[in-house]
C-alpha cells in the first residue's frame, strides 16, 4: 500500500498518486489524507474518482478534520460535523446519487451530480483520528483509522478500546529513518518531526507531559537501525496496528525494503 500525505501547504497528493497508479498492479493507493475543510466534497470525489480509474480500481479515500487551519483564519468550529457531511456528500457523488442533500456545512442541490460514471460507486474510506469522538463517528463509516504521526503502542491500545474489537483496523504512521548508524537515523528523524511534532504531541492523552517538556522521539518516529525500526514496528503491530505506514524521510530505501519488512514477514 502507497499512501501520499496532503499536509497543508505541501505539494498535491493526487499528482505523484497518479504517476504511481500507471507504473503498479496490486499495490493500493490513496491520500493520507484530505481535508474537506480547503478542498471541498464534490473536489474530493472527482479527485478519487480519477485515481480509481487510474488505477483499475486500487484507489483509497483518506479524509481528516485537519490542522493549522488558523494560519487560513478558517472557521475550526464543528469540524466532526464537517467531517460527517463530506463523508456523505462524496458518497453520493461516487454513486451518482442525485436526490441532493442539505447540511449545516455543505449542499448538493437535488440534481446535481457527477456527470461522469465512476469506476466504482464507492471505494475504501480511511479516517484520521485521535480524539475518542472522531473514532466512534469512524467506527460507523470507516474502514481503517489512522492515527497520523504516532509510532505509540499505548495509543494503538487506547484506539482499539474507543473502535471496539470488532471496529475498523487500525493504521499508524510517522517519519521513518532507517540507517545503519543508529544514532544518525534519529537525529535526522528529531529534525524530521518537528514540523509537527508540538501538534501530535498534545494530542495524545497517553502522556503525561509537563508544561514545555517536549515529546519522546520514540513515540513520533520510526526511526534507528533496521533491527531498532522492525522491532518498533512489531510492537505497534502486536498492540493492535494492522498496518503500519513508513513515512518520509524513509533514509536508507534500500535498508527499509531489504531489511526491515522481511523481518516483519517473519
Amino acid at each position: 500500500m502507497l499512501s501520499v500525505f496532503q499536509d497543508l501547504f505541501f505539494p498535491p497528493a493526487i499528482v505523484p498518486l497518479v504517476a504511481m497508479a500507471r507504473v503498479t498492479e496490486r499495490v493500493r493507493l490513496g491520500p493520507a489524507a484530505l481535508n474537506a475543510q480547503t478542498l471541498h466534497p464534490v473536489e474530493i470525489a472527482g479527485q478519487i474518482a480519477a485515481l480509481d480509474r487510474a488505477s483499475n480500481g486500487r484507489a483509497y479515500l483518506g479524509l481528516v478534520t485537519g490542522a493549522w487551519l488558523d494560519r487560513l483564519g478558517l472557521d475550526e468550529e464543528r469540524p466532526l460535523t464537517r467531517l460527517r457531511e463530506a463523508v456523505e456528500v462524496v458518497r453520493r457523488l461516487l454513486a451518482r446519487d442525485a436526490g441532493g442533500f442539505a447540511g449545516e456545512r455543505f449542499t448538493l442541490a437535488p440534481g446535481a451530480a457527477l456527470t461522469y460514471e465512476p469506476l466504482r460507486a464507492s471505494v475504501p474510506l480511511l479516517i484520521g483520528a485521535w480524539k475518542p469522538r472522531t473514532a466512534a463517528y469512524a467506527r460507523t463509516v470507516a474502514d481503517e483509522v489512522k492515527i497520523g504521526g504516532s509510532a505509540n503502542p499505548d495509543l494503538v491500545r487506547l484506539m482499539r478500546e474507543w473502535l471496539g474489537p470488532d471496529g475498523p483496523r487500525i493504521v499508524v504512521g510517522a517519519v521513518t529513518v532507517v540507517d545503519q548508524d543508529g544514532g544518525a537515523a534519529r537525529a535526522r528523524a528529531a529534525k524530521e518531526v518537528e514540523l509537527y511534532l508540538d501538534v501530535v504531541g498534545a494530542l495524545d492523552p497517553t502522556l503525561e507531559l509537563k508544561p514545555g517538556e517536549r515529546p519522546p522521539l520514540d513515540r513520533f518516529t520510526l526511526a534507528g537501525t533496521p533491527d531498532e525500526v522492525a522491532a518498533q514496528a512489531a510492537r505497534l503491530r502486536d498492540a493492535g496496528a494492522h498496518r503500519v505506514e513508513f513515512g518520509t524521510p524513509q533514509g536508507s530505501l534500500a535498508l527499509l525494503c531489504d531489511r526491515v519488512l522481511p523481518a516483519l514477514r517473519g
